[in-house]
């Protein structure tokens, strides 16, 4: 069966050659297109499942920031951080003459909707919001430093499932070894010596421990630019990354918010449960 996306590309400013998956929807969709915005170590397939979904009603981007996946390699590892990723995406949106989507953020990619958001308030449509928010909690920052950017590889695609269960379990206790091998396989690749390690730069991690790289400070002022804006909330009930009073006090600046809490999941949510695609459809929905 043919692909249902298209591998492209756009360049940075600095000249960088950043990949992403163009989803095209229907001929002649007129509904908004949707903006799929990944986490920190990983990639476009992150989205696989959800953006064919969606697909079949509208079109999907769905880029890999620079340092993952296709994307290449930045040359200086300062430019690995937030506002550097929106700069790219804002870039690609205007070749793309792309002024009013959707946007759908795992962990960091919600932290680049929140930026874009205060950049140019009103066109983001609606927003989902995957385990993140204004705050995030240090327990979990300090967790994610705890595995970034420390490399390893693994002999076999068993072995790489194993290994991302033996350091991840907490987050997913109930996980089986097929679903860690669907983990692997979006966030690994097989390397020339046939070893399978991580699909990103490891110097994302020299940025990422700076202090206001993590979590950009002041996003309150970025979270009121969706003030108004249809929102969808996913978080984990294991989530160490926002707190119960961080999803309180975002319900609160947005009404309009709805929350889906996955049972016995941490940090992040996959997208791809019942009730999250069920939520996520729902908003869709109210945006057309």
């Amino acid at each position: 069966m043919a692909a249902s996306y298209e591998d492209r590309y756009w360049t940075s400013s600095d000249g960088l050659n950043l990949h992403y998956r163009n989803y095209p929807g229907p001929e002649g969709a007129a509904k908004l297109p949707v903006l799929c915005l990944h986490g920190l170590t990983r990639n476009a397939r992150d989205f696989g499942a959800l953006a064919e979904e969606l697909a079949a009603t509208r079109r999907v981007i769905v880029p890999s920031m620079r340092g993952r996946g296709m994307s290449d390699y930045a040359k200086d590892s300062d430019t690995y951080s937030p506002v550097t990723y929106v700069a790219d995406v804002e870039k690609l949106l205007a070749e793309q003459g792309i002024t009013r989507f959707v946007s759908i953020g795992t962990s960091m990619g919600g932290l680049m909707t929140m930026l874009m958001a205060a950049m140019q308030p009103g066109r983001i449509a609606g927003v989902v919001m995957n385990d993140i928010g204004p705050e995030v909690d240090a327990g979990g920052v300090a967790r994610i430093s705890g595995y970034v950017g420390k490399g390893g590889s693994f002999p076999t695609w068993v072995h790489a499932a194993r290994g991302l269960a033996e350091a991840h379990g907490a987050s997913f206790p109930d996980w089986d070894l097929d679903q860690w091998l669907e983990l692997a396989k979006r966030t690994m690749v097989v390397t020339q010596n046939g070893r399978i390690c991580y699909d990103y730069d490891m110097a994302i991690a020299e940025p990422f421990a700076k202090p206001g790289n993590a979590a950009p400070p002041n996003l309150w002022l970025a979270f009121e630019a969706l003030a108004g804006v249809p929102m969808l909330l996913v978080r984990g009930e294991l989530s160490d990354l926002i707190s119960a009073d961080t999803v309180k006090q975002m319900g609160v600046r947005n009404p309009l918010m709805r929350t889906v809490t996955v049972p016995r999941v941490g940090h992040a949510p996959t997208l791809d449960e019942p009730e999250v695609r069920a939520a996520i459809r729902a908003l869709l929905d109210e945006v057309e």
